[in-house]
């Protein structure tokens, strides 16, 4: 599990969630990125230099997609388990691959991709975010990301399409 440690423990928190980028970083998606404490992506990130690029930004917690592959993807995990200002965020690229119960292990959103397309619903009091796609088009969904915002432990979800 990683802990990423708050620059100051009064302040709200903003974090940048993506998936499914596939080797584009668009500069839409960078500009909405700055100014993030922190960025998680759920994978399928094409490139390891997108993982570059996004640590010049902010922390990034990342999990490898099933299109991530070679030496670059090697030491990502599968899944991760973030704690941010006391909110614990589970990353997998497939929510169909989910192995443990949510809400006995204390987690608090639950983030993955795969799907291309953002959707955010919750149950039993977690919350599950796919951010959909910020790299290439697919079908007809549009680009997008997410923001959740942390305010003393108040997680508030937010998808954010880009016009492209």
């Amino acid at each position: 599990m990683n802990s990423i440690s708050p620059k100051n423990p009064t302040n709200a928190k903003t974090i940048g969630v993506l998936s499914d980028t596939h080797g584009l970083l668009r500069p839409e998606i960078e500009k909405q990125l700055s100014g993030c404490d922190h960025i998680l992506h759920a994978g399928d990130i094409g490139d390891g230099a997108i993982l570059q690029r996004l640590e010049q930004i902010a922390p990034v917690v990342a999990v490898r997609g099933n299109m991530d592959y070679g030496s670059w993807s090697n030491a990502l995990p599968v899944k991760e388990m973030v704690e941010i200002e006391g909110v614990f965020f589970y990353l997998l690229h497939d929510l169909y691959h989910l192995d443990l119960d949510p809400l006995a292990a204390g987690i608090h959103v639950v983030v993955s991709g795969h799907t291309h397309q953002a959707k955010l619903f919750r149950k039993d009091g977690v919350i599950y975010l796919n951010p959909g796609s910020a790299g290439h088009r697919r079908s007809h969904y549009p680009i997008s990301m997410a923001m959740v915002h942390i305010d003393e432990k108040t997680v508030t979800p937010q998808i954010i399409e880009i016009d492209d």
